[in-house]
């Protein structure tokens, strides 16, 4: 189902604000190198799934996890003084490995152009 322009417009808004509170107010060292990329608001606009991304191994991004959830109800109050809604969404924090996945395509990628520029010589 698609996301109505209304709830498009508060995730970005919802986006904005929670990338700004990880740069400005988010002391926690589990979420260092998060980015977020994206968030979905459903139509009804009372949950919202806000996606990070992280580079680094598995355990890093449970550790990332585990600091977003911890944060989650600060995140949420500051999202209420940040955007101008009724109700804030309930928030659900899940990773994005599209980030992941681009890199380790670009790996293999390098290696199939060394590996045929190898066999031209």
């Amino acid at each position: 189902m698609l996301a109505g322009k209304r709830a498009v417009r508060v995730g970005d808004e919802i986006l904005k604000c929670v990338a700004g509170l990880l740069i400005e107010k988010v002391r926690d060292p589990r979420v260092s190198g998060v980015t977020f990329t994206g968030a979905h608001v459903s139509n009804d606009l009372k949950n919202a799934s806000i996606f990070f991304s992280l580079i680094g191994k598995e355990e890093d991004v449970k550790r990332a996890q585990e600091g977003l959830d911890r944060a989650k109800g600060f995140i949420r109050r500051e999202i209420g003084l940040c955007v101008k809604l009724r109700n804030v969404p309930d928030i659900v924090f899940k990773y994005d490995s599209t980030l992941e996945t681009g890199n380790r395509l670009e790996r293999l990628f390098k290696r199939i152009k060394t590996e045929d520029s190898g066999e031209d010589v």
